[in-house]
């Protein structure tokens, strides 16, 4: 707008200085200067715009309009043709204009016409760039989004169409970067298994019959553990119970149900299929019971147990959960209340270790039989074989 002002100030001002020599000399001047003005201004908008985008994207870093506020890409595209094109050629029509043919100088005409071509060409390059770079920007960014990379962000460094598709691209990172951060939220409280398909197949209410291998491991003392220790040392403790826990269960395929107090329900086979989830089971209990010895502080029983559950969203439709319910889970809890009272820490039902195959069997063995609490026939026992 400055430039503009210049240059047409300096038209009047010129063609009045001529109006005393000559009429049409007065109103060449004013014209040319006129012309000139329009397309130079146009030309200084686009370098400026360009030039300036690093302050304009600080000036939207933390506010983006609502709407476009700046000249828009087919005002841009227009205007740059008109002002840089059109002009010089306008030009060569004013020249022509109350004279003959014969009178305008060949060179006069040559010039216009170069004028035209490369003010033209040059405020098409302008206006090119300022559409295409941030294209190739959001262009960019896509591609770092496509790779999992979901801290992509592009400047917004302009006021019109383009600025609103920046901002739009920064608004639908933060969604997905939102959306990523809630599934690995979701994953951490109920599983990744789990959270993977209730993201894919939806949350259904009832469950599936499915065989599963249920591992249930307890403290043993906690209460006299809460009793004379700081709660911050309780927690950090149970923590580094619990760490252990879910690397052995995880690393033999297994599930971590829920987290109970000081206890931990573990589950084989659901909500994946594995191919022998009584084997992995009792590998994970044997791993875990060795690991467990090893942390300071803090006995552990574990009870292993097998057979038919019914697996699936429990609750209601403001809050519900994926756990496993049955017989198994009910035996496993016993088991490890029995193994509290045994130097081995570990009791596992001996139909699980006659279903895992003989590779793992030979861990085990076979050490008589109890009635369970709560159940009516009685439970063949396994131990660790050492």
């Amino acid at each position: 707008m400055l430039g503009l002002l210049l240059w047409q100030s300096a038209a009047v001002i010129f063609g009045l200085i001529n109006i005393p020599f000559d009429h049409q000399v007065a109103i060449d001047v004013a014209s040319t200067i006129f012309l000139a003005g329009l397309s130079m201004s146009a030309l200084v908008y686009l370098i400026t715009e360009r030039v300036m985008r690093p302050v304009m994207a600080q000036a939207f870093a933390d506010a983006v309009p609502e709407r476009p506020t700046g000249i828009g890409v087919l005002p841009r595209i227009l205007l740059t043709w008109g002002f840089c094109t059109g002009v010089p050629l306008l030009g060569i029509a004013f020249a022509h204009l109350d004279r003959p043919t014969a009178a305008l100088p060949v060179a006069a005409t040559y010039f216009l016409v170069a004028s035209g071509l490369v003010v033209g060409l040059l405020g098409m390059v302008f206006a090119a760039k300022s559409i295409a770079e941030p294209l190739a920007g959001v262009r960019a960014g896509m591609a770092h989004v496509e790779q999992g990379h979901v801290d992509a962000r592009v400047p917004v460094d302009d006021a019109s169409e383009i600025g609103m598709l920046q901002a739009g691209f920064n608004q639908m990172v933060d969604g997905l970067r939102e959306r990523k951060e809630l599934a690995d939220l979701f994953g951490r409280h109920v599983g990744v298994d789990v959270a993977r398909e209730a993201l894919e197949r939806g949350v259904r209410f009832g469950g599936e019959t499915r065989h599963a291998a249920v591992l249930f491991v307890d403290v043993v003392g906690s209460t006299a553990l809460a009793a004379n220790r700081p709660a911050e040392e309780v927690v950090e403790r149970l923590n580094e119970f619990f760490t252990v826990v879910v690397n052995v269960i995880e690393r033999y395929g297994g599930w971590v149900n829920k987290f109970e107090g000081d206890a931990a329900l573990c589950v084989f086979g659901v909500p994946n299929e594995i191919p022998n989830a009584d084997a992995n089971a009792l590998a994970a209990a044997r791993t875990l019971r060795e690991r467990l010895r090893n942390l300071a502080g803090l006995d552990a029983a574990i009870g292993v147990a097998a057979g038919t559950v019914i697996a699936g969203n429990v609750g209601a439709e403001a809050r519900y959960e994926y756990t496993v319910i049955g017989d198994p889970v009910n035996e496993a809890a016993r088991l490890t209340e029995l193994a509290k009272a045994r130097p081995e820490r570990l009791i596992a039902s001996a139909d699980v270790v006659d279903a895992a195959g003989p590779d793992e069997a030979k861990h085990w063995v076979i050490d008589g039989e109890v009635t369970l609490r709560g159940r009516g026939q009685p439970t063949r026992l396994a131990m660790p074989a050492s």
